[in-house]
Formats: structure tokens, sequence, C-alpha cells
């Protein structure tokens, strides 16, 4: 059977990771997880102290870029990648709140953004892949056979994610999580370099009431349309 490339864009906590390692787990794709590429360089920039209240040392940040190494290790107890940082795992550490809070002007950055688009084309060379994030159906792989985009109210979106913050025993608040989900859809909406859109030819997915298993229904059915077409 032919393979194909599967771009899943949309806004943020629509579970769009979720959907896309369980897609790729039963087509056996290759998952690539964009989002949680930035959310790595948010925590690298964090970590050496190069976002504060002032904003980020986007000097010091580009050129510290070359020591950013992002690799994916597959979990045999998941069955899903984890994200490893300069050869350490940092899977939780990046979806703490403290990242989610900058990370839409972390990867608002051109240098940032062309060094992670290089390294998920490459990452994507070969077919049976399936990339989310937010420009994967424009910039990253404008012509890839399927592109899918999720949505979802942004209140359902910031409870799902204080329902995951929660569940890890972390302490959250609504309503931080709620601002924080508006202001990333304006910021990854509005930024100068590949903003968030809904490229011409994808399908629009919103699922605010459904559930996973359905989402996954959904979704392999428009795998097999564009298989047979």
């Amino acid at each position: 059977m032919k393979k194909i490339t599967i771009a899943i864009d949309g806004h943020s906590s629509c579970g769009k990771s979720t959907m896309a390692k369980d897609l790729a787990r039963e087509l056996n794709y290759i998952y690539i997880d964009t989002g949680a590429m930035y959310r790595a360089v948010t925590l690298y920039a964090l970590e050496k102290g190069l976002i504060s209240e002032q904003g980020i040392d986007e000097a010091s940040l580009q050129r510290e870029m070359e020591h950013v190494m992002i690799t994916f290790v597959m979990n045999p107890e998941t069955g899903r990648p984890d994200t490893y940082l300069n050869g350490k795992y940092v899977e939780d550490k990046i979806r703490s709140m403290e990242v989610s809070k900058h990370v839409s002007q972390v990867a608002a950055l051109g240098f940032v953004r062309e060094a992670m688009v290089d390294l998920q084309r490459l990452m994507g060379e070969a077919k049976g892949v399936i990339m989310d994030g937010r420009d994967i159906g424009t910039v990253v792989f404008p012509d890839a056979e399927l592109k899918v985009f999720v949505t979802a109210s942004a209140e359902i979106r910031a409870q799902r994610r204080y329902d995951e913050l929660k569940a890890k025993g972390e302490a959250c608040d609504y309503d931080e999580i709620l601002q924080n989900v508006l202001e990333r859809d304006r910021l990854d909406s509005t930024r100068e370099i590949s903003p968030l859109r809904k490229a011409d030819d994808a399908i629009v997915l919103d699922n605010s009431h459904m559930t996973i298993e359905e989402q996954k229904e959904w979704l392999l059915e428009r795998v097999k349309e564009v298989l047979i077409s």
C-alpha cells in the first residue's frame, strides 16, 4: 500500500498530538511532534536564563541555536515518541505552564522557525509521516496528500489542559490557563512569520464534542479516502 504525508495543524490544546500519535501507531507511520520541538527550544532558553520579564534575549538565543539538539525516542511502554533535548528526557518539562507561557513568542522568532522547519523537512523526507503543528500544511509540507485543521472552543481547550495538568499533580488555575490559550491563539494567528491559518485544501475537524475514539475513526476515514483516490 502506498504511503502518504499527513499534516495536522490547528489551535493549541486541541489534542492534535494525541490524535496524530494514535493515527501514526494505527498506520505504522512515523510521528513528529513539531510543537514539542518549539517547546524544547523554549525550555532551553528558560534554563539558560534567556527569557525574563523584559522579554527574550534574541541575540543570545540565536547564537545558542547550534547547541540545541532535539530528538525523539520511541517509548516502548506507551508506544509513542518522547522528546529529548541534548540527550536528556524533557517530555514532562516541556509541557509545564512556564514553557506554555513563552512558547508562542519563541516560535515566532524567524531564526527559530527556520531551524525547526529545516529539521522537520529533513525528518519527513520519506513518506509515511504524520506531523502536527501550526504551519505544517502551509509551510513545512504544502504538498502533503492529507491536511487536517483541528479546532475547538477556547473554553474546552482550556479545560482539557487543566485536566491534563491536574492529572500530573501540578498546581494550576483554569482562568490562567484560559487566558494562556486565548493569548496563544492571538500570537499564533498574528505573527509575521508562518502565522497559524488553515491551508486552502485542508479539511476542518472541530473536535469540541468528540471522543478520542470518534476522532480516530474520522481520521482513518479521511486517510482511506486519500489512499483510494
